[in-house]
């Protein structure tokens, strides 16, 4: 069951400024160069899940018990995007500002205006509108939601697709962890090592850059016939094991030669897609990156990550809300009615969010600053309970000095949420495993919220 959730500590303003409040670790990708050109990143070429059975819906509101998902897709907003503007509107009151509401397929239901293709899915997804979290900083935050863990300056956690590539194995050629159009705070590894960073895309509409090569077959086999023999020099020097203890330049190098070759490259190309299939997504990088999402998981990739950022909008919040929501809704639309025609939506969990929401509170910018008490997040798929809203939020404006916690019913801490997720992949989020140091850590420190999984 979830515990109780503690009240002290919790922001009850963030200032409105986006300054991070310290730096934190930056990911260094180590780039490799084969032949003409092929430059690569650590863990760019690694393996992905392996196959768990998902059984199909059994009924509107609930899905096979004992069957796990495959993949996971993270709709990324990066900057906060704002619940009063998209799942949780409250119009005609104080805190409403311009949006209004309209129903959804899931009776009794309302969302914003802006998202009125969304609006048509909702019987099938599973809404948690009381998120709540400690962190008010665009990259503490990020980390936290991402990881399910606050920052700790003496590790780095893995990201929850990092840690669901960790627990499952397979022998697809192309890489098991993806982020598309990623920003500077793209998920990682962390302390489970570089092999599980996301590898980053641009917009899908761009080739896949250094796969092919520019010399001719024989001349390609020879130079990487030299790298080898270097790299055999150098370890003989160094390592007793040379078969055990390959170097990253090494590893790089043997996977790319597997993925220039492979024919799994063709998930990227959405041109193979029809284009009234291209168009559904709406023609925006964002829109391509989930349209390339769900021919990655078809091909067996574990976890796709496609990042919207421009919703930190501390002025003009409702039209810059509502312009971010344009190429939400039609690219969230698009996915999810591709996974439920191609049967993959049972075994894909879909997430989509951002590391807070906005303030109740317009400023006198007509804008809305950071809030992470009583944000919204929203999961399509999976084993997860559909048709469903968890938590409320007061459409009262909470007075300065209150305790913001007091506006939010049935609250979801962030780890609450992750151990959820981990739970629902089948993984043991409260095993405890050793980081590198030799310091023993559980995969979650939350509780699962039972309410949520689809046997409830």
């Amino acid at each position: 069951m979830r515990r109780d959730i503690p009240t002290h500590d919790m922001p009850s303003l963030v200032e409105p400024g986006c300054e991070s409040y310290g730096r934190m670790l930056r990911r260094r990708w180590m780039q490799q160069s084969i032949a003409g050109g092929c430059l690569l990143q650590a863990g760019f070429l690694t393996q992905v899940a392996e196959s768990i059975a998902r059984a199909k819906e059994t009924s509107s509101k609930s899905r096979s018990a004992g069957k796990r998902p495959k993949a996971m897709i993270l709709l990324w907003m990066q900057g906060g995007p704002s619940q009063l503007e998209t799942f949780d509107p409250h119009p005609g009151t104080v805190i409403g500002g311009e949006a209004k509401a309209i129903s959804t397929s899931l009776p009794e239901l309302s969302i914003a205006d802006t998202l009125p293709q969304t609006a048509e899915l909702m019987h099938h997804a599973t809404l948690v509108r009381s998120m709540v979290s400690k962190e008010g900083d665009h990259e503490r935050a990020t980390y936290n939601m991402k990881t399910g863990w606050r920052p700790d300056p003496t590790l780095v956690h893995p990201s929850i697709g990092a840690v669901l590539c960790h627990q499952t194995q397979s022998n697809i050629e192309i890489p098991r962890h993806i982020s598309i159009l990623a920003g500077e705070w793209s998920s990682r590894g962390g302390f489970l090592g570089s092999t599980y960073d996301a590898f980053r895309l641009g917009d899908p509409k761009d080739p896949l850059p250094n796969l092919k090569s520019y010399v001719a077959k024989d001349v390609l086999q020879q130079r990487i016939g030299d790298l080898e023999q270097i790299e055999s020099r150098f370890r003989r020097g160094r390592m007793k094991d040379l078969d055990r203890n390959k170097t990253l330049q090494s590893i790089s190098t043997e996977r790319a030669t597997v993925m220039m070759a492979s024919e799994q490259i063709q998930a990227f190309e959405i041109e193979r897609e029809s284009q009234s299939v291209q168009q559904s997504f709406g023609d925006t990088p964002f829109g391509r990156g989930c349209l390339a999402a769900v021919r990655l998981v078809e091909q067996g990739v574990t976890c796709v990550e496609i990042e919207l950022s421009g919703w930190d909008t501390h002025v003009e919040n409702h039209t810059l809300q509502s312009g971010r929501c344009k190429i939400l809704d039609a690219a969230l639309h698009g996915l999810v009615q591709l996974l439920l025609e191609r049967d993959l939506l049972d075994s894909t969990v879909v997430m989509c969010g951002g590391e807070f929401g906005r303030t109740p509170k317009i400023n006198i910018a007509d804008g809305r600053d950071h809030w992470p008490t009583g944000f919204s997040t929203v999961l399509f798929g999976g084993p997860f309970r559909q048709g469903y809203v968890h938590g409320e939020t007061t459409s009262e404006l909470i007075e300065e000095g209150k305790e913001p916690l007091q506006g939010v019913k049935d609250p979801v801490r962030v780890e609450d949420l992750h151990a959820t997720l981990l739970h629902g992949f089948g993984i043991n989020f409260a095993e405890e495993i050793q980081t590198p140091i030799g310091r023993p850590l559980a995969r979650s420190q939350g509780s699962i919220i039972e309410a949520l999984m689809a046997t409830v």
